[in-house]
């Protein structure tokens, strides 16, 4: 009797091991969901933290080397430094975001137009400005050049901008800006004048794609003081597109009405261009007021549409 007394106390013993086992592990599993629970809230605040700080990390790369996947150099020197024998590699069509931009000056006049002038190419628009007048950075971007070309723009100051253009100012009576210097769309960033090759004081704005001169017209409405369009469509055969709210139904027509021009390289033929251009031999000899005889030199801009 005493023996079996001890096996079911035994037993018993046994049992309420296991039961208090079993509850340690309840207790032990419910305080382990707990702790997920409350680290789980930490986690995603780590990882917006990490986000945030990669976030802030890739905007100050961007700033600091502006459109640095399509530039191959940056330098405080040359306006025009993606020559044909540089590392520069043209895209086939590349879409230019124009968001975010502050017209460069609220003039609304046009002086001169972009095209051929005076036997050479004008590569951008000159707006009527005052000796003095505020003049603005069209986008955010870094200063790459301030300096002084007396036969050419004056005092003149170039940007480099994230959505790939490069914008060029002028004529400039000052300087308010140093080379490497970050700037804002809409700061203030030179003041109207009359310096350099100029014969009245004036702003001569160009837009520019890895040293390819674009008709600013095509994306600044000066008159309207707007942007043409929320996105201009950049292609190296010399058509574009142009989308957004402003210029939607527009755009289509716009292309086939805009002057297209070429400029000749070394080996380039009048049958060359006219392939590449979609228009004949004939048209280019009428629109550029050639004949069978007349020879094309290299840097010469001829007219294709």
């Amino acid at each position: 009797m005493s023996f079996n007394r001890k096996i079911v106390r035994m037993n018993f013993i046994c049992v309420k091991t296991m039961l208090v086992a079993a509850a340690a592990m309840v207790s032990l599993s419910s305080f382990s969901q707990d702790l997920i629970a409350r680290q789980a809230p930490i986690d995603r605040k780590l990882k917006s933290v990490d986000s945030l700080a990669l976030q802030k990390q890739i905007r100050a790369e961007q700033a600091a080397y502006p459109a640095y996947s399509l530039y191959p150099s940056w330098n405080n020197e040359y306006v025009h430094a993606y020559g044909r024998n540089s590392e520069t590699v043209v895209p086939e069509s590349f879409t230019i975001d124009l968001r975010g931009f502050y017209m460069p000056t609220p003039s609304r006049t046009i002086t001169s137009p972009f095209g051929p002038r005076w036997r050479r190419m004008h590569n951008g628009l000159d707006l009527k400005v005052e000796i003095g007048d505020t003049i603005r950075a069209a986008f955010d971007g870094k200063v790459r050049i301030v300096k002084y070309e007396a036969r050419g723009y004056g005092k003149y100051i170039v940007i480099r901008h994230a959505n790939g253009l490069e914008t060029i100012y002028g004529h400039l009576s000052k300087q308010l800006v140093d080379p490497d210097q970050i700037v804002k769309a809409g700061e203030v960033i030179g003041l109207g004048g009359n310096t350099g090759h100029s014969t009245g004081s004036h702003l001569h704005f160009e837009t520019r794609f890895l040293g390819i001169a674009i008709n600013p017209a095509l994306m600044f409405d000066f008159p309207n003081q707007d942007v043409v369009a929320d996105t201009y469509t950049f292609n190296r055969n010399g058509r574009f597109e142009r989308k957004g709210a402003t210029a939607v139904a527009a755009s289509n027509a716009a292309d086939d009405n805009v002057i297209k021009y070429h400029k000749v390289h070394r080996g380039d033929t009048l049958a060359k261009i006219a392939k590449e251009r979609g228009v004949t031999i004939a048209e280019l000899r009428k629109m550029n007021g050639l004949t069978k005889k007349s020879r094309l030199k290299p840097g010469q801009i001829i007219r294709c549409s």
